[in-house]
């Protein structure tokens, strides 16, 4: 159980969700973590279940670029090394184009594009140092298909996806021990999707949830034997979001048996929540 013995995980958006699950799974298997969120006193909280001697906190915003940097030299002087940069932090407002205060369009791409490509950008000078190491990118399915109703997300997400891929081959010629992958989760039960559930568009319930813990194995999966992608909610999403990307003629066509799906599903979750729909 101690396969990431010796091994630093720095993980964004820590403090819960995803984050908080992968910092989890890699302190179980043995890793040092940098925990990094926003707010200090999650993070403290998850903190104090882990060893302390194995665990650091930075209470930052992803887009403190500074603060970032001081964060890389504590770690690389504190453990001797930095083995995996997970970008796990996200921001959303969900509605129409249209109907998204532009403050928010402009976080959503701050948070979710800009930032994973900076921290990757950093992070980079100590791999190419080290010879090693590895970013794990946390996408989503939405973007792998265009979803309306959450437009600026999904790009964000298939930028970050094609980004992840690009600076794969990038790597494989110049530094091959230093790789960049991502995983792409299907919806998660997560406060992220909970607790604005009223707001999250039929569409995107249509296909498998999963837990947090299910996204984390995948992510320890990923670090174990840096495959390029990973899907969660089975093959059949990854499909279906492939097809649907290439030929939208039929995603439109199956269009209304996604959104009947998603809805009963979406009905289910606020009528075990006590939700009424407005």
């Amino acid at each position: 159980m101690n396969e990431l013995k010796g091994k630093t995980a720095i993980i964004t958006g820590a403090s819960a969700g995803i984050g908080e699950a992968v910092a989890r799974r890699f302190a179980d298997a043995g890793a040092d973590v940098v925990l990094i969120a926003r707010n200090r006193g999650p993070l403290e909280k998850l903190a104090s279940r882990l060893d302390p001697q194995r665990v650091a906190v930075c209470a930052m915003n992803v887009t403190d670029y500074p603060a970032f940097a001081r964060m890389l030299g504590m770690a690389k002087k504190r453990w001797g090394s930095i083995d995996y940069l997970v970008n796990n932090a996200g921001a959303h407002t969900r509605g129409p184009v249209a109907a998204v205060d532009p403050e928010d369009i402009r976080q959503m791409v701050q948070v979710n594009l800009e930032a994973p490509f900076v921290l990757t950008r950093m992070v980079l000078d100590v791999f190419k140092e080290q010879r090693r190491g590895m970013v794990i990118n946390i996408s989503s399915l939405a973007g792998r298909n265009p979803v309306g109703g959450m437009a600026t997300y999904s790009a964000t997400k298939f930028g970050l996806r094609v980004f992840s891929y690009a600076l794969a081959e990038e790597l494989r010629e110049t530094y091959p021990g230093i790789k960049c992958c991502l995983v792409s989760p299907s919806p998660v039960d997560t406060g992220f999707i909970m607790d604005d559930i009223e707001q999250v568009p039929d569409i995107a319930l249509s296909q498998p949830m999963v837990t947090s813990e299910e996204v984390a194995e995948k992510v320890f999966q990923t670090a174990l034997d840096a495959k390029m992608e990973r899907i969660t909610g089975g093959a059949l999403s990854g499909v279906m979001t492939t097809l649907g990307y290439l030929f939208p003629r039929a995603r439109r066509a199956v269009k209304p048996l996604l959104l009947k799906k998603g809805r009963r599903v979406k009905q289910g979750i606020m009528s075990r929540r006590g939700v009424r729909p407005r």
